[in-house]
């Protein structure tokens, strides 16, 4: 029994060849291989090798056959008996590759809208502030900065705004809160209610920037001096810090969940308090408890700030308003160390060059958040 195997001139097998054929019709011309099993018993008449004849009448044809061309006239070898095979392969068709580059350096960003507002110095009669972005896409901390109110010089509001989740809350909080609390103020025509007049700027802030249908929200500490008085408030971990007479005194607490009394008022009202990779989180997401905005979580963090009122004394030398990006690297009392030595008991103090170092020092102890401090001569409004 014999077996033939049909192959084309390609170098695979042709679409329209049938393997499985035992008709002599579809075989090639008479150039036909015929390849013999050795292993099969062989029919009566057949080779035990090779041959380029037919197969006869006691051959019996075989479905497998390998068609093989007839090799041109003159390129056998001279001393064979019979015509070599010669195989031609086809050049493969071109595929065209695109040529990627192997330059690791990223493409240029975009400039963000923002990029503008990622250092920021101001330097002037009793205050000064320096801003500087961290390694988020745009600056989300805002500053704001209101004097002669009401045409008293001795009258001013300062604020130093934490943003997250983008800086729409922090930039509302910053064009809208003073006035908000002055509005209070008038309608509420007198000193005595002047913490609640605080809340309730701080609280209709919150319920105008909720319908603006932004998201994020944003932290806040503000100072309002009034007729000899310091008036600081805060709703989040924004921080205020006092100098009397070179010892740092905290004048806010700062608002997270990991606080006993603000994890109970979160608990109380259908909340949860969670630790996340070593940060205390309300809802497993935000890590402050108090705030602007937050739509989200509102039921929880509330915007009511916390305020604290004292009269300006001659011992008190300074007020430090920051970001949770300073305090969370540097301590009160060596934030109040620091600015002394550039401001007090020297023949030319350098405020803003106080407020560049405490934000240097923060960044070079591993501090990526956006970092804002403000620094306040409490001097100039006895």
């Amino acid at each position: 029994m014999s077996c033939s195997v049909a192959v084309s001139n390609s170098p695979v097998f042709s679409p329209s060849s049938s393997l499985f054929c035992n008709k002599s019709s579809m075989l090639s011309p008479p150039e036909t291989l015929t390849l013999t099993l050795s292993h099969l018993k062989p029919s009566q008449g057949s080779s035990s090798s090779c041959s380029a004849s037919s197969p006869t009448p006691s051959s019996p044809s075989s479905p497998f056959r390998l068609r093989i061309p007839k090799p041109p006239t003159g390129l056998s070898g001279p001393g064979s008996s019979s015509p070599s095979t010669v195989f031609k392969r086809k050049r493969p068709t071109r595929l065209d590759i695109p040529v990627a580059s192997w330059s690791s350096a990223a493409p240029p960003a975009t400039p963000s809208p923002a990029t503008w507002r990622e250092l920021v110095e101001i330097e002037n009669d009793g205050y000064s502030v320096y801003c500087k972005r961290g390694r988020r896409e745009a600056m989300e901390d805002r500053y704001s900065v209101g004097l002669n109110l009401q045409g008293d010089p001795k009258q001013a509001f300062f604020g130093v705004f934490d943003g997250h989740g983008g800086s729409k809350a922090a930039a509302f909080a910053a064009d809208n809160l003073e006035k908000n609390v002055l509005a209070e103020l008038v309608s509420k025509d007198g000193d005595d209610h002047i913490e609640e007049a605080v809340k309730h700027g701080y609280l209709n802030t919150d319920s105008d920037f909720l319908k603006q249908d932004f998201r994020g929200g944003s932290c806040c500490v503000t100072a309002l001096i009034r007729k000899g008085n310091l008036v600081v408030s805060n709703a989040g971990d924004c921080r205020a810090v006092m100098s009397r007479g070179g010892a740092a005194e905290a004048l806010t607490s700062d608002h997270r969940p990991s606080r006993e009394d603000e994890k109970e008022r979160i608990e109380n009202t259908g909340g949860y308090v969670d630790l996340c990779r070593g940060v205390w989180r309300i809802q497993g997401s935000l890590a402050v408890s108090r705030g602007i905005g937050d739509r989200h979580l509102k039921q929880w963090v509330i915007a009511e700030p916390e305020t604290r009122v004292l009269q300006i004394k001659p011992e008190h030398e300074f007020l430090i308003l920051a970001s949770d990006g300073l305090w969370d690297k540097v301590s009160n009392q060596e934030a109040v160390d620091t600015v002394r030595g550039f401001c007090v008991g020297v023949e030319k103090p350098e405020p803003l060059f106080a407020c560049k170092k405490l934000v240097e020092v923060a960044a070079s102890r591993g501090s990526f958040d956006d970092i804002s401090v403000m620094l306040i001569q409490l001097g100039c409004y006895i």
